[in-house]
């Protein structure tokens, strides 16, 4: 990489924390931020699945560490912030890619169905923020990335309260913008269109509603996690420094057709 790339896009140096990082759209981002050159904590529920993340990208030359942590309660957030902070010290990244997807029919959605995707999808992301935002702005350098969805912008395929949280979730992005704006850190989302991930994989059971979504698409497939790569590392950069409150959709022109 020429010194003209790197200014904008190289991450060496920097620290970066990507919850739900094992798999699916976390993992195509938290190995795209290592590779770039960041130090990257990767949380997730599952030791096999981190541990095997981890090995995948020191075994590429890349510094990596794992974190098991439960999202689902206040204790388990604050647990996992303490816990990513250990590897390699404060992250100048955070990217909020862990998330639930309960889905009954909207009639029979309970208060604990709520309670469960809100805390994961909305609360984690802020009191992560919360947390780490402050040491970010102290050093004059920090990017908060989340991970939205369609279901933030227009009801679609039984949105319920997965919906609901991701719409928060832009919300709490725009507020984060605002909050820490002329401190170096900035708040965005990526928006994704259908992808190819475990969260989903209950879809991907019926190949006509996989042809379907794709055909809703303008590039005529569906999504994979490889495909937010270069999104990542754009707003985890230096070169993104005057993009904040933004919501980037990466979902092949579906949101537009």
């Amino acid at each position: 990489m020429n010194d003209y790339l790197a200014d904008l896009f190289s991450l060496e140096g920097r620290t970066a924390v990507v919850t739900g990082g094992s798999s699916g759209i976390g993992r195509g981002i938290a190995t795209a931020l290592a590779k770039a050159g960041a130090a990257t904590v990767i949380v997730a529920r599952g030791s096999e699945r981190i541990d095997e993340t981890v090995r995948e990208l020191t075994d590429a030359g890349c510094r990596a560490a794992g974190v098991v942590g439960d999202l689902s309660t206040r204790d388990g957030i604050h647990a996992v912030a303490d816990a990513a902070a250990a590897p390699f010290g404060e992250p100048d990244i955070l990217v909020n890619s862990a998330g639930i997807n309960i889905r009954p029919p909207f009639a029979e959605i309970t208060e604990d169905d709520w309670d469960a995707t809100m805390t994961v999808n909305a609360l984690a992301p802020f009191l992560l923020g919360q947390r780490f935002a402050s040491g970010m702005a102290e050093r004059g350098f920090g990017r908060l990335i989340h991970i939205s969805s369609q279901q933030a912008h227009r009801a679609f395929v039984g949105s319920g309260v997965y919906g609901a949280s991701k719409g928060a979730v832009e919300s709490l992005m725009r507020s984060e913008a605002e909050a820490w704006g002329g401190t170096g850190v900035t708040s965005n989302s990526l928006v994704p269109g259908f992808v190819l991930t475990p969260l989903n994989a209950r879809l991907q059971e019926d190949p006509a509603q996989i042809a379907a979504l794709a055909a809703r698409t303008m590039i005529g497939r569906n999504g994979l996690p490889a495909d937010f790569a270069a999104a990542a590392v754009f707003l985890a950069g230096r070169g993104s420094g005057y993009v904040t409150g933004q919501s980037l959709f990466i979902d092949g022109g579906l949101s537009v057709h």
